[in-house]
């Protein structure tokens, strides 16, 4: 992942993202050390404390633990937290903006389906 100026998140919430992806691909598993505040800083071009923030988010969340002097951590159980996490709140969230904006355009709920069947499918 790289960090889209562009993106209406903030950098930091694009750095905490980029993290719960990297667990939940497997990239940072159960208490594997994950990148620090001045590695993240280095590889994306932004100031320390902007990566800070992000990794604070992810330890006030419990899906990162701190290590005294030796950095942060994967939780026990942060992949199953993320995931649950994004299933009720991200894609549910989603899920009604895409039902609001289908009522908008007076799409029937039989053809959202289908739509969502085909993009979930790969095919057009």
């Amino acid at each position: 992942m790289a960090i889209n100026p562009d993106s209406n998140a903030p950098i930091y919430r694009q750095i905490a993202d980029w993290i719960e992806e990297g667990i939940i691909a497997g990239s940072f598993p159960e208490h594997g050390k994950v990148y620090s505040q001045y590695q993240l800083a280095e590889l994306y071009g932004i100031n320390p404390a902007t990566a800070a923030k992000g990794l604070n988010i992810l330890a006030e969340e419990e899906i990162l633990y701190k290590k005294r002097g030796l950095g942060m951590f994967v939780a026990e159980g942060a992949k199953e937290a993320i995931l649950e996490k994004r299933r009720s709140g991200t894609l549910l969230e989603k899920i009604r903006e895409t039902v609001a904006e289908a009522r908008l355009l007076d799409i029937p709920g039989e053809e959202l389906i289908r739509m969502i069947k085909r993009e979930m499918e790969g095919t057009e």
